[in-house]
This record gives structure tokens, C-alpha cells and sequence, in this order.
């Protein structure tokens, strides 16, 4: 089997939804950018000898819906002849489409893919714009796919005894990497966008362009603390201990890869920045899906031959201080390896892009420090987790 050698990755600043710098952007025109830009980093690859875009999106209807990969393709001046597909594993959809891409060219069915992800949770929320579940899911008390994600992590937080103090303490940890990583330059995968808004002149009524340029991640706060974490009130249960602080944030944001295949790699004589190694995904009860992760690590593992001991760096996306806390305890990762940079809690979570955009962070982070094996792994709405393996080209 072929290797599938990752030669660009890139990612947008990740936004907060509804008051962020992305809050009038649309999805595909965030998915455009992370496009051309993930194609920019490859100025001898043609275009035209792209076989697919696989893109991730978790809510893929309204400004997210008409086949966005597709849209997002043609939007960043892709040639027609190049198609696109989205792909829906909820919050795993970014890494799974580097899965799909990494496969194709690693069975020689193609030379040439992009993976991607976009999600932008102002214009499309959480659950979509139409909640149309099958009643039968009510029928059965042991079916919990309908439960909000947040009574999932309360119940992960109970069952694995994680405290209020440890989320507090792991999510304040997170903001406090995050600032750490924007101050020393660390996030070099990032793109830029230039936002540009169209506004009236208040005396003359005369409409005016006015361009923003969006190039950091919005979410981490500097003003936290852990004795204000601890002054919050929990959100999803009144007698629980899971609060917003403690949440991932909702987010805006896209990211993008480029593969081609050994053959493609030195007849263009392109650097390599990695090659994906294994993909997995498991299944685990809807109402502790948190702990997806537990399941997913273990069997990609034992798929590439990688020990978790070997992993450099691990990207565990923070859904919840609970579930990560509960993730880290059970696998018994190393906690100095594991978001080094921060996580979802400060960086916010764009649902089905975030899988393209922590490839991108730990693609990028491998290179700066040298270091030779990562992961990407999360847990996944309705019971599932999955996880991915790099190594460092």
C-alpha cells in the first residue's frame, strides 16, 4: 500500500460565533479561502489534477447545504473537471475526510485529493434550523441520542468522578496555553481573511467598503482566572458541575490539506510536511458519547503499530473539561503531550471542520518542534469517537 504524503496544510483564524469577526461570512467563502490558500502552499501542483475535495461539515444544510464542497470548490477557482463531496461524521468530519482523502491515494485510486472542513455555527446552529428527529427515538428510555450534549458530559463527569475543580482547573489551563501559543507565534498555520463589510455613512447615508482582517483565533481570554471559573453556575444541570466555561465554544471556521501520492510527490519534487498513518472510529453509548476517544485510540494503535507512548503530541478536542479529563485518566495520556497549544475550550470548536483544523495545528506544531508522531482525536454526538495518526515527513 501507498503512503498518502500531506504536502500543505492550513487553516482560518477560528471565530466566535455571533459576535466574532466571521459573524457575516458564509461558510463556503471561509471553505474558498481555506481552498486556495492550502493550494498556494503548492504553486507547482496544476489545479486540474485535483481527483476530489472531501469536505467535513457537521450541519450541512442552508448557507452549509447544495453539496458545500462542491460550492466551495468552484468558489476558489478550482477548473470545473475537479469534483467535490461533503462529508458528515458530526464533529469528527474534518479528520475523517483526510481518512477518505489518505485512502484513495494510498489504494491508487488517485494521486491528488483535498481534504477539508468548514462550519460556521452563527449562520447554521447547532442541531440546524430544523429539528425533525424520528419519534421513535422517544420510545425507548435507553436511547439517548436526543440528549443535549451537555447532559452527556454531565453524565461522563459523574460516572468518572471528574470534579468542578479539575474542569476548572483543565479549562483554565487551556486559555492559559492558548495566549501562550498566539504570544510566542506558535499557530503558523493560519491563513488570514480579510472581511469586508459594507456600512452607511451616518450623515450622508453613503454605503462605504470597509475590510477587516481576521488573523487570530478569538476565543482565548486573558482576563480569566481560576477563581472566576469557580463563581459560574453550571448550564446543564442545576445540581451538576459542567458550565460554559468549562464547554467547548461555538465557533466559525475552515482549514484544509493537501495529499498526493509518492508518485506526485518527486515528479514535482514538493516538501512533505507529513504522512497519515491510520484512522479509526468506534462506537460507545449516546449518553456518555464523551468518551468516544477511549474506544477510537486503542484500536488505531493497534491498526498502525504506534504506541500511545510514542505519540509526541496529541490533539484531544476539548468538547468538555469533563470528557477530556475523563479521556486523558482512562487512556492514561501523558497530560504534557496533549494540547500543548490549548484546546477547544479557549480556541473554540466549528463542529465539522475541526478535525481539518487540528490536523493543521499538529501538522505544523510537529515541524517546529521536530517531533515525529501525533494524533488527532475526538468524541462525537450520538456515541462515537475517532482518531487519527501523523508522522512528521
Amino acid at each position: 500500500m501507498s503512503d498518502a504524503y500531506i504536502v500543505s496544510a492550513v487553516r482560518t483564524p477560528v471565530a466566535r460565533a455571533f459576535k466574532g469577526g466571521f459573524r457575516n461570512v458564509r461558510p463556503d467563502d471561509l471553505l474558498a479561502h481555506a481552498l486556495r490558500t492550502a493550494l498556494a502552499e503548492v504553486p507547482d501542483l496544476d489545479p486540474a489534477r485535483v481527483e476530489d475535495v472531501i469536505v467535513g461539515c457537521a450541519m450541512p444544510e442552508a448557507e452549509q447545504g447544495m453539496n458545500v464542497a462542491r460550492i466551495g470548490a468552484l468558489l476558489a477557482g478550482l477548473p470545473d473537471t475537479v469534483p467535490g463531496v461533503t462529508v458528515n461524521r458530526f464533529c469528527s468530519s474534518g479528520l475523517q475526510t483526510i481518512a477518505m482523502a489518505a485512502d484513495r491515494i494510498r489504494l491508487n485510486e488517485a494521486d491528488v485529493m483535498i481534504a477539508a472542513g468548514t462550519e460556521t455555527m452563527t449562520m447554521v446552529p447547532m442541531m440546524g434550523h430544523k429539528v425533525a428527529m424520528n419519534p421513535k427515538v422517544f420510545d425507548d428510555e435507553n436511547v439517548a441520542i436526543a440528549y443535549g450534549m451537555g447532559i452527556t458530559a454531565e453524565k461522563v463527569a459523574r460516572k468518572w468522578s471528574v470534579s468542578r475543580q479539575d474542569q476548572d482547573r483543565f479549562a483554565y489551563g487551556s486559555h492559559q496555553k492558548a495566549i501562550a501559543a498566539i504570544d510566542g507565534g506558535e499557530f503558523t498555520e493560519i491563513r488570514p481573511y480579510t472581511v469586508t463589510s459594507r456600512v452607511p455613512d451616518p450623515k450622508t447615508g453613503q454605503v462605504r467598503e470597509i475590510e477587516t482582517v481576521v488573523d487570530t483565533d478569538e476565543g482565548p481570554r486573558r482576563d480569566t482566572s481560576p477563581e472566576a471559573l469557580g463563581k459560574l453556575r453550571t448550564v446543564f444541570d442545576a445540581k451538576g458541575s459542567v458550565t460554559a466555561a468549562t464547554s467547548s465554544q461555538m465557533s466559525d471556521g475552515a482549514g484544509a490539506l493537501v495529499l498526493v501520492s509518492e508518485r506526485v510527490l518527486k515528479e514535482l519534487n514538493l516538501k512533505p510536511l507529513a504522512v497519515f498513518r491510520g484512522f479509526s472510529v468506534a462506537g460507545v453509548p449516546a449518553e456518555i458519547m464523551g468518551i468516544g476517544p477511549i474506544e477510537a485510540i486503542p484500536k488505531v494503535c493497534k491498526q498502525t503499530g504506534i504506541s500511545k507512548e510514542e505519540l509526541d503530541w496529541i490533539e484531544l478536542n476539548e468538547a468538555f473539561a469533563a470528557q477530556a479529563l475523563a479521556v486523558m485518566r482512562t487512556v492514561e495520556l501523558d497530560p504534557d503531550k496533549v494540547n500543548p497549544l490549548g484546546g477547544a475550550i479557549a480556541l473554540g470548536h466549528p463542529l465539522g471542520a475541526t478535525g481539518a483544523i487540528l490536523a493543521a495545528k499538529l501538522i505544523h506544531g510537529l515541524q517546529r518542534r521536530q517531533q515525529r508522531y501525533g494524533m488527532v482525536t475526538m468524541c462525537i454526538g450520538t456515541g462515537m469517537g475517532a482518531a487519527g495518526i501523523f508522522e512528521r515527513a
